[in-house]
């Protein structure tokens, strides 16, 4: 049987098959490399001059620097591009430069905003042979605290050739990190109800490990609460019943009744994926039939197709990757499936941007009804179409992967989570304008998430990928997106990918799981176990805000009335002191703590595939106002519990016919008990219950004929 080792996220293709800590740093809080013998961290070529990377006439250090020649009179350049990051981290762009055997050079350096050329520092004619350190404020280029810088280039600034020089040694310098940091929480202000579904995995038909009783332990020791089967673009080419895809007549490993044993015993969440780009309507009717009507599994969630839009995804259709044929044939999908189990909750694909992924169509334009503007992009075409054919899906899908192969950055990596807010406004932007009142109740819904879209590398099983999904988590709790899967649970080693040594971690190979073969695990299990800590289904998120963007700071109010806090500190390098403010909520002066990081993924490159545990300790100075630092590239959960409970006699001394009338004071969704003994030593509870607000009334029933006292306290 074949057994597949990854997804290729761009071409969708299945197939068949810290030596010593400063070696490892990122750049998070360090100085930027650029360029050195190779360009690193994510940056591009993207200049319009003759350039050649690979010069070994002229060197500042290492064995290669980047000769440019200017060749015409159109102010040609290098451009040095990068995906828009934020630049708080840093002060300064520094390189050496070289005017080679003719010198003089007239150039200017410019850096950009979304693509847009800030005012350019003109720098002094080049010295002949001589190699110049140039350091340029970011002030100076018009880019510091911003957002959007996307580049810079080194441009002529006279319009005529000129000779060939020489750049080597190109970084951003690292600002450095504040003495302390201020983290405030309110828990008086709630900004939403945590999902279940924000807690959720891929599983694939390709994983013969899934209906074991190792995974469904692993998965249980992480709380997991939420399953999608059959495992993303092989959704479009899978055939449920036969447990085939496309033509193959052999079987995969895990067929949907297997999902379905473990799903079930889980009590976890379920989205299912049912065939678009081969399949039929028939087809995903007979699914829905056979599993919540024959089997009872009474599955909710079902998706049509996987990232459609997509041309590295099987699509049968005339008009392949076609919104306008998706819409048409999704309502044939809703009124079928809807009719055979009217229970069921049905989503359709979707992706932020109005011009995103028209793919050449241009037949049937939508015109927004908020703007008057036409637009071609497959979301506006689907949501137009699905309204004019009078039908809402139930929920958006949306995948998210924050960068592409070969141009992986640690740095940019750990800030990009923040875009989860613009994904769910444009989203819900779009809905408004093509859906129109009809898709207000429409949710947004993720599920598929990981760090790189295609061929993953390194930075995937390191740990900085774990420190991106629990921030990933963090963010989209901020949102209205009500769920989150990570992509996925197990998937293969791939060792020829991105194995940078600009990148953190030791592993030379990148894997898209969470599970590394049947017991082995990645960091990033070890953050999904530690998220359990942190939030459920039913908690209410609250507001936390960090003022220093690479300590990530987030809270939640428990079900149980304790308060969460997630903290996340992205420097790889420095430990961050922090001083924590907490408002609307008075905890006990003694929390657990919960945490991974740097120590417990070292262990497991020392001692091999012996895999440490979260580390648990007690932190006894938690209250309003307390400090701890938190070391680099960490993760830590405080797990605070409120005030014991308070009983006041109310009124002073009251007694109505031997009883006693108290006041419970506390915090409010607490669960707490009042117990009462004869001699301080036995305890026995006489009332329990959950206290809906700050205070309530309890009388005890039983005669005050003997001694009897009384105490409150909290029910975990």
């Amino acid at each position: 049987m074949r057994q597949p080792l990854h997804p290729n996220r761009l071409l969708k293709i299945f197939c068949a098959v810290l030596f010593c800590f400063a070696i490892f740093r990122s750049s998070a809080q360090t100085d930027q490399n650029i360029y050195t013998d190779s360009l690193f961290n994510g940056w591009q070529d993207y200049g319009w001059a003759k350039i050649d990377y690979n010069n070994t006439n002229a060197v500042h250090s290492g064995s290669k620097a980047i000769s440019v020649t200017i060749t015409n009179n159109t102010y040609q350049a290098i451009f040095f591009h990068h995906d828009a990051f934020d630049t708080f981290a840093y002060t300064n762009l520094t390189f050496w430069i070289n005017g080679g055997t003719n010198g003089g050079q007239r150039l200017q350096v410019q850096a950009l905003l979304n693509g847009t050329a800030q005012p350019g520092v003109t720098l002094a004619p080049l010295a002949t042979n001589l190699w110049q350190q140039i350091s340029l404020s970011l002030a100076s280029l018009g880019v510091s605290n911003k957002s959007n810088m996307d580049g810079f280039w080194i441009q002529s600034s006279i319009g005529s050739a000129q000779p060939v020089f020489y750049l080597d040694d190109i970084k951003l310098v690292a600002a450095p990190a504040p003495s302390l940091i201020h983290v405030n929480i309110n828990a008086a202000q709630i900004l939403r109800t945590v999902d279940a579904r924000l807690f959720g995995l891929n599983a694939a038909v390709w994983d013969g490990n899934f209906d074991t009783t190792n995974t469904s332990a692993r998965l249980s020791e992480m709380d997991n609460q939420a399953l999608r089967f059959p495992g993303g673009s092989l959704s479009d080419e899978y055939h449920w019943a036969s447990n085939t895809t496309g033509t193959n007549t052999w079987t995969w490993a895990t067929s949907f009744d297997q999902f379905a044993h473990l799903a079930t015993n889980l009590n976890a969440k379920v989205f299912i994926t049912v065939n678009y780009g081969s399949g039929t309507a028939t087809e995903a009717t007979n699914w829905v039939r056979y599993s919540n009507i024959t089997k009872n599994y009474g599955f909710k969630y079902w998706e049509i197709g996987n990232e459609n839009y997509g041309t590295w995804e099987t699509d049968t259709n005339t008009f392949a990757h076609d919104p306008f044929t998706y819409a048409t044939r999704a309502k044939d999908y809703f009124t079928r499936m809807k009719t055979t189990d009217p229970t069921i909750k049905i989503g359709v694909v979707a992706v932020t941007g109005e011009d995103s992924y028209a793919n050449g169509y241009t037949s049937h334009p939508a015109t927004n009804s908020r703007t008057a503007q036409i637009h071609n992009g497959w979301t506006p075409v689907l949501l137009t179409t699905l309204k004019n054919l009078g039908v809402t899906p139930d929920f958006l899908i949306y995948h998210k992967y924050a960068q592409n192969a070969g141009l992986e950055s640690d740095a940019a990596l750990l800030q990009s989570s923040r875009s989860w807010a613009d994904d769910a406004v444009n989203l819900r932007q779009q809905l408004a304008d093509y859906l129109g009142s009809a898709g207000t109740n429409v949710e947004l819904i993720c599920t598929e998430n990981n760090s790189v879209s295609s061929s993953p590398g390194k930075q995937m099983t390191s740990l900085v990928n774990a420190l991106f999904l629990a921030d990933s988590v963090g963010q989209i709790l901020q949102t209205e997106f009500n769920s989150l899967f990570w992509w996925d649970i197990r998937n293969g080693r791939e060792t020829a990918n991105n194995n940078d040594p600009s990148l953190y971690g030791w592993r030379q190979y990148g894997d898209y799981g969470i599970f590394d073969g049947a017991t082995n695990v990645y960091p990033n299990f070890y953050a999904s176990k530690l998220l359990k800590y942190f939030a459920r289904g039913g908690d209410k998120v609250i507001q936390a805000a960090s003022d220093y963007p690479l300590l990530a700071a987030y809270a939640t109010k428990r079900t149980n009335a304790s308060l969460s806090l997630l903290v996340i500190n992205k420097s790889s390098t420095t430990a961050l002191n922090v001083t924590a403010t907490l408002s609307g909520y008075v905890p006990h002066t003694n929390a657990l703590v919960y945490s991974y990081g740097i120590p417990q993924d070292e262990t497991v490159r020392t001692n091999g595939t012996l895999s440490p545990n979260l580390a648990q300790t007690n932190f006894t100075a938690a209250g309003t106002n307390f400090s701890f630092t938190f070391p680099p590239y960490s993760l830590t959960v405080f797990s605070l519990s409120p005030t014991a409970p308070r009983l006041k006699v109310f009124p002073d001394a009251a007694r109505t016919n031997g009883q006693f009338q108290f006041q419970i004071q506390g915090e409010p969704g607490g669960r707490y008990a009042v117990q009462t003994s004869s001699n301080f030593l036995n305890w026995s509870a006489v009332v329990t219950n959950t206290l809906a607000t700050n205070s309530l009334f309890w009388t005890d029933p039983a005669a005050n004929s003997s001694p009897r006292f009384y105490r409150a306290v909290w029910i975990p």
